[in-house]
């Protein structure tokens, strides 16, 4: 009987362990169950991280984009500038005025940088405006935008004919090629006695700056 009951207590000793074995190695499997989810919730904050990166990526496309813009912008060609004039007189003023404007039609942000050449076609030949002495600053003309500058001349107030003009040629800053326009002030110039020009032509942006 002594040795049935030791060999009993025995296998209870046994079956005690193995248990304990059992749930330790569940145990054991619930943790490496658990460790997936751990990982993936790690790889949503990456997530959230490779969300932040590509902001930066389009802050840099930004950046890029100015560089572009500014990259872009070189000299107004006189084939990218549509050029128009008017009469700008004001009654009561001590001269008469033009203004011509530029308008840019090329397709890109261009520069304009001090003054134009002007000159008034005449019976009596050229006439060459000469340049104020305001300041010449260099304008950036957006694309579809306009800038524009004066031509002041002298009343006719003689009561004779004067020198009749008969057109207007303007060239834009920096380039060589001019366009030829109608003449849209008064009809003639006062006769000088040619001791210098009495048509002036002021910078870009004088005349005051169009839409």
């Amino acid at each position: 009987m002594r040795v049935n009951k030791l060999t009993i207590a025995a296998l209870a000793v046994v079956a005690g362990l193995s248990l304990t074995a059992c749930q330790n190695d569940d145990a054991a499997a619930t943790g490496r169950n658990d460790s997936p989810a751990t990982s993936s919730s790690s790889s949503s904050k990456g997530g959230s991280g490779s969300g932040g990166s590509a902001q930066g990526t389009a802050e840099d496309a930004v950046g890029e984009g100015s560089d572009q813009e500014q990259n872009a912008t070189g000299t107004c060609r006189t084939d990218e500038l549509e050029v128009t004039a008017q009469d700008n007189t004001i009654g009561g003023d001590e001269t008469n005025s033009v203004a011509v404007t530029f308008t840019n039609g090329g397709g890109r942000d261009c520069t304009l940088a001090g003054f134009a050449g002007v000159d008034l076609k005449t019976n009596a030949g050229t006439v060459s405006a000469k340049r104020t002495g305001e300041p010449a600053p260099a304008t950036v003309l957006k694309d579809g935008k306009s800038v524009s500058f004066f031509i002041s001349y002298p009343a006719n107030d003689t009561g004779g004919s004067g020198v009749r003009i008969t057109g207007l040629v303007v060239t834009p800053p920096n380039e060589t090629k001019s366009v030829t326009l109608d003449w849209p002030g008064a009809a003639s110039l006062p006769v000088t006695d040619g001791s210098g020009t009495p048509v002036q032509v002021g910078p870009i942006g004088s005349a005051g700056q169009g839409g």
